[in-house]
């Protein structure tokens, strides 16, 4: 017959399974307290500087052409049109050479009426003189014949005086000839007062007529030479630069007719400088000007009191001659030395970050193979350096380039 049986318990079994999920306990705990593995950056893309102590040059940078320091601009004296062009830009010229003709035919209208007002000013002028002498010439001729009476009648009266002592005369008579002698002399005095009023009035009534000669003839002259104009010449030896007008254009007084660069051509770099850059810019200070194929050293001669679309205009003069294929409108660089310091802890110009501000650095430790977050106090900067205040020492290698898409971790990998 059958005997029944009871389950034999297997402790061993069960002391397996428990040792195994406390092991998974453990585990799950463990991975929980690790850090997330910092992100790793390529090191053939990154750019490092090392921090170094020692003199620092401050300098400023920007972009800019070389222009001539003298311009000679050739403008349209009166409106007139396009005849005929003599030269074409590029060619040398002398102070006399004409470069081309304008036509106005009102220019010549008002020569031809300017000289028409001359000529009846002069005329009138000539006829004045002839009148006035004249005139002088009839009153003179008239206080000698009234003087001639008059000293005839004064003989009478004198001689009627003694016939009139001898009785030979009436009284009546005597008085006759004494009063018209009186008559003759009053009348002589007020013809000769005529002729000195004649006399002193003759000079200034020429001068006044003259005067209107010369204001003539100077409106003359300037019509003249409003004519003359429409055949414009360089006035300077140099090079012609730019002839801007086609024959048939039609320039208005003051259009610019031509551009002449007296030579020798002395050139200047006009750099535009970030007006964040330019506040510490002096005249005096040195640069040097990057033409592509030289280096001109120059100083600065102007800066622009304000700044035009962010930017400062700087004038640098050229220290000496300028280099080869060096022309007017060239494109260049220019760097401008600020000021130089002495044993300053310094290191390269990081992507991001202002002068006098704090930023966030990576700094490699661990042989280059990591590097971790740092805060760098900048003080002063330069175009391709900065000096540290403090958060980094002397040997220290840091990453320049923009990390910025690493702003969340404090770490990263460099492989």
């Amino acid at each position: 017959m059958d005997i029944k049986r009871e389950p034999v318990k297997n402790r061993k079994k069960w002391i397996l399974v428990g040792l195994g999920v406390l092991g998974v306990v453990v585990a799950t705990v463990a991975l929980s307290r690790l850090q997330p593995a910092a992100p790793t950056v390529d090191g053939g893309t990154i750019y490092r500087d090392s921090v170094v102590r020692g003199e620092m040059v401050r300098e400023v940078r920007g972009p800019g052409t070389l222009v001539p320091e003298q311009i000679r601009w050739i403008s349209a004296v009166t409106a007139g049109r396009v005849e005929r062009i003599h030269l074409l830009a590029g060619v040398i010229v002398q102070d006399t050479t004409v470069l081309l003709e304008l036509a106005n035919p009102d220019v010549q209208i008002q020569v031809l009426n300017s000289d028409r007002a001359l000529t009846d000013a002069q005329a009138t002028l000539v006829t004045l003189k002839t009148n006035l002498e004249s005139n002088r010439l009839s009153q003179a001729s008239l206080v000698e014949s009234i003087r001639q009476d008059a000293m005839d009648a004064q003989r009478r009266a004198d001689a009627g005086n003694e016939l009139l002592k001898k009785g030979l005369i009436s009284p009546l008579d005597q008085q006759q000839a004494q009063d018209k002698s009186n008559a003759l002399g009053a009348r002589l005095r007020l013809e000769e007062d005529r002729l000195k009023l004649l006399s002193s009035t003759i000079e200034s009534q020429i001068k006044v007529q003259g005067e209107q000669v010369e204001r003539l003839r100077a409106i003359s002259n300037f019509q003249h030479g409003l004519a003359t104009s429409m055949v414009v010449r360089a006035g300077a030896r140099g090079i012609l630069q730019e002839l801007p007008l086609q024959v048939g254009q039609y320039a208005q007084a003051g259009f610019t007719l031509a551009k002449v660069l007296p030579t020798p051509i002395k050139l200047k770099a006009v750099l535009r400088i970030p007006e964040t850059q330019a506040k510490d810019l002096t005249i005096g200070q040195s640069a040097s000007i990057d033409t592509r194929n030289g280096i001109a050293p120059g100083h600065v001669t102007r800066v622009d009191p304000a700044p035009i679309n962010g930017t400062v205009a700087v004038d640098v003069a050229l220290d000496g001659a300028a280099p080869a294929g060096a022309r007017p409108d060239l494109s260049v660089d220019g760097t401008i030395e600020i000021e130089r310091l002495k044993n300053v802890l310094h290191t390269g110009r990081p992507a991001y970050g202002q002068s006098n501000s704090t930023v966030s650095l990576f700094k490699l430790v661990e042989a280059g193979n990591y590097a971790v977050r740092v805060n760098v106090k900048l003080g002063r900067a330069s175009v391709a350096s900065v000096e540290i205040l403090s958060g980094l020492g002397v040997g220290d290698l840091i990453i320049l380039s923009d990390m910025t898409k690493f702003d969340g971790v404090d770490r990263v990998r460099v492989k």
